[in-house]
């Protein structure tokens, strides 16, 4: 169910079914727990989190089944504007963007990685591109090591684009495009770095294969490419123990 393009779907099936489960339960066993809110919605969230496990979901969305339906009862009860709560969303929803169809979640590029893969570009000058660049701060990095060079970063979440594209203005040999990295042709380019997912591999191997020319530089940071054989892996010594895949075309 959750390897399907709108994993949201397969969560809100599983807070119903958890629902169901839990109206279910409660006036088969102790009716009387109606009357507790917070309880039931406790209920609830152990169901919904056994249904979403059963559906396939990732490890990470069953504690949010299992606290959704009870953070909802305990926000019920504070005296705050609903206001807020849609400011709040709004706010999530231009940093993060529709992260349930594109299943990339917002990663930021750490500065070892940003050195790391500065050894990688060609002694001569290049054209990087970096799919999903969030906030720009690899891409900064990277244009004041290597002025020589141009970067291209391409984000499609609205606050991140806009900070990136800001903190960019002074740097002249970098760009920053909103926008769907799916649609950008990759043969100009002689180093394309990503850091997204399990999920997408397969298809941005099959992109590269199909629009890079050959010579050039693919490199994932953290995910592998399933059943294919990296030319290396570059171990970061940081706290995420990060890992470059470098495939090369």
């Amino acid at each position: 169910m959750f390897s399907s393009p709108t994993p949201l779907r397969a969560a809100l099936l599983a807070q119903i079914l958890g629902g169901i489960a839990a109206a279910v339960i409660i006036q088969l066993a102790y009716p009387q727990l109606f009357t507790v809110a917070l309880a039931g919605a406790a209920l609830q969230g152990v169901c919904a989190a056994l249904i979403g496990h059963w559906l396939g979901a990732p490890k990470w969305w069953l504690p949010i089944h299992c606290l959704f339906m009870p953070a909802v009862v305990l926000a019920s009860r504070l005296n705050i504007d609903s206001n807020w709560y849609l400011a709040a969303l709004l706010l999530l929803l231009l940093i993060f963007w529709r992260t349930d169809q594109s299943r990339v979640p917002l990663y930021l590029s750490n500065a070892a990685t940003a050195r790391a893969l500065k050894t990688m570009l060609p002694a001569a000058p290049c054209l990087v591109i970096d799919l999903g660049c969030a906030h720009g701060g690899l891409l900064r990095r990277l244009a004041r090591a290597r002025p020589d060079c141009r970067f291209v970063g391409i984000e499609h979440a609205p606050l991140p684009w806009l900070w990136a594209k800001l903190a960019s203005l002074t740097l002249p040999n970098l760009q920053i495009r909103y926008g769907d990295f799916w649609r950008q042709n990759l043969a100009s380019f002689d180093v394309v770095y990503a850091f997204l997912s399990p999920v997408p591999m397969p298809r941005l191997m099959e992109k590269a294969l199909a629009e890079m020319r050959p010579g050039t530089l693919l490199v994932s940071n953290s995910f592998a490419v399933p059943a294919v054989t990296a030319e290396r892996v570059v171990e970061l010594a940081d706290r995420r123990a990060t890992r470059l895949h470098c495939y090369r075309m």
